[in-house]
């Protein structure tokens, strides 16, 4: 079977022939045709499968047909990255349909997209906040909207975006054809494709397991020496790109700081940066200047880099299914990949729960030349929280003499003229002379 098969319009089936798709995957031969019949569809499929296609293919195709200049298609992802990166993948296919799409999301201004909602498109890619926004600020029309998609429904579930879904759809059109793509299906996704799909085709392609392209490695390490393990096995380890999950972004900057300081071409991807600096970090990784990528779970969605070579889990994933989503990463486009994952004292019940996902016990590794047994943590390395210290000099542990006199308190403020001023303190804590 090829994409010749779907009879697009020749405008979007040039986009095809550009971007170099000969034989859809297993999930856009499936879901394709019901698509292209205006069926609602349910897709089941792990990141790397292809699913974009499925959805931006139809909607080119449809869109020819009608007026221009409105709001016609509506793709809802749930972060900025992954927003972008289907922005980007229907700007290719569909370069010469002269459809016109635009990306909102929140971290920019929200002017500029004001004024190209005001220019005319006719596909929208938007996250579900700023969405809100605009809808609730009448800066766009959403009641000419043929086509919604919901992709990655299952972390905009992890996200908390289910009630802002739930209210964008109150101003769609009820007579539309609807999309929802997910790697996973929690009750709560189940109850929402309830909800909002219409007698929907599901189309399933081996969702709930890890991709067969990846070989699985774990590497039982304590806290306190993650990194330089880490260190340790970049070193040792021919790979290409890098992507290493940790599980918050105050550590994927502190990671990546290290990684930068041992002379890797390392970035990292986390909120607290702007969002042209989270598109360098994107950007720097696809083209190779960056050779290793830390992110957080949230920040790493929508990175679709074929050629990552292995997926490092620096922090055990919170679920079997975050541990799919990360390791789908790597193995793609008919290449394999290694996932390695450090693993603690903690990790044993998710440890197993991955098992019981791969139908397999997972190969447990140690490092030859790596001391194990190192006591003295590394400050700038480790990340175990440490206990909170107070600031403020300890009490003393020995009783006062009795015969010595105390030391009578000293107050931090003084009533001079009317109103009360801070004073400075000395060196041994007494009121300097005036």
């Amino acid at each position: 079977m090829e994409f010749d098969t779907f009879n697009f319009h020749p405008a979007v089936m040039a986009g095809v022939k550009a971007a170099g798709y000969v034989r859809p995957t297993p999930i856009q031969a499936q879901a394709i045709p019901p698509v292209l019949q205006g069926r609602d569809v349910m897709g089941l499929a792990q990141t790397g499968t292809g699913k974009t296609a499925v959805f931006a293919l139809p909607i080119l195709h449809r869109l020819m047909q009608g007026p221009r200049g409105h709001v016609r298609a509506l793709v809802i992802a749930p972060t900025r990255e992954l927003a972008e990166q289907i922005h980007e993948a229907i700007f290719g296919l569909g370069k010469q349909t002269r459809l016109r799409s635009a990306t909102i999301y929140g971290g920019v201004g929200l002017n500029p997209q004001v004024r190209k909602l005001r220019a005319g498109v006719e596909i929208i890619v938007a996250c579900p906040g700023r969405l809100l926004d605009h809808i609730n600020q009448r800066t766009i029309d959403l009641s000419r909207v043929e086509v919604l998609v919901l992709d990655e429904a299952d972390r905009m579930f992890d996200m908390g975006f289910l009630p802002d879904i739930r209210k964008i759809i109150k101003h769609l059109p009820s007579q539309r054809q609807t999309l929802l793509f997910s790697a996973t299906m929690p009750d709560d996704i189940r109850k929402l494709a309830q909800e909002v799909l219409h007698a929907p085709v599901t189309v399933q392609v081996n969702y709930t397991a890890p991709l067969d392209s990846v070989a699985h490695a774990l590497y039982p390490v304590e806290q306190h020496l993650k990194t330089a393990l880490l260190l340790e096995l970049l070193r040792n380890t021919d790979t290409g790109s890098v992507l290493i999950f940790t599980r918050t972004k105050h550590r994927a900057k502190r990671v990546g700081e290290q990684l930068e300081r041992a002379g890797h071409r390392a970035a990292s991807l986390q909120g607290n940066l702007s969002q042209n600096k989270r598109q360098a970090a994107l950007d720097g990784f696809r083209n190779g200047s960056h050779r290793i990528l830390v992110a957080t779970d949230i920040a790493a969605r929508g990175i679709d880099v074929s050629s990552i070579s292995h997926v490092i889990n620096y922090d055990m994933p919170d679920t079997a299914d975050a541990y799919t989503h990360r390791i789908g990463r790597t193995g793609r486009a008919a290449k394999t990949g290694d996932a390695f994952t450090f693993m603690t004292r903690e990790d044993g019940d998710m440890v197993r729960a991955i098992e019981h996902v791969l139908g397999e016990k997972v190969e447990r590794r140690t490092l030859a030349n790596f001391d194990y047994s190192k006591q003295v943590l590394d400050r700038g390395a480790e990340f175990a929280r440490a206990p909170y210290q107070s600031q403020h000099r300890p009490a003393q542990s020995k009783a006062r003499p009795a015969d010595k006199p105390a030391i009578p308190s000293v107050p931090r403020k003084k009533h001079f003229g009317g109103r009360w001023e801070k004073r400075s303190f000395g060196k041994m804590g007494a009121v300097p002379s005036r």
